[in-house]
């Protein structure tokens, strides 16, 4: 499992973007601040913080899952092997998955799950594309 990005849900994605680019000194993977999704590394390479519009993240989200991002300001990005094997441990372990897993954007699965206090997590697996 790695850490691949902290997700911050926002509303002004443009003043956001300038703020971690122009401010923090971020270097963003497209210098594009019209958003709605946009990923920033620091210097050293460490995981990234990324942006996505509130509005556009829950439209990606599946039916049912609406309710549950509701008020969710941030995300917790981890990256693993295997998608169904991660929620098949996190089942093993007593917690349900918000969503079962899924394919995103073709080139993403992913499945959710909400920690003790509500904070969402997404488990990521990058599929193999032909690009």
């Amino acid at each position: 499992m790695e850490l691949t990005q902290v997700r911050l849900l926002v509303e002004d994605f443009g003043s956001c973007f300038r703020f971690y680019r122009d401010v923090l000194g971020l270097t963003p993977q497209v210098d594009d601040e019209s958003g709605p999704y946009g990923k920033l590394s620091p210097p050293s390479g460490a995981a990234a913080v990324t942006l996505q519009q509130r509005e556009h993240f829950a439209q990606a989200l599946p039916d049912g899952l609406g309710s549950a991002a509701q008020g969710v300001r941030a995300l917790v990005v981890l990256k693993v092997e295997s998608v169904d094997a991660a929620a098949a441990r996190v089942a093993a372990r007593g917690y349900e998955l918000l969503t079962e897993p899924q394919v995103q954007w073709g080139r993403l699965k992913v499945a959710y799950l909400a920690d003790p206090e509500g904070n969402l997590i997404e488990l990521q697996e990058w599929l193999a594309t032909d690009t």
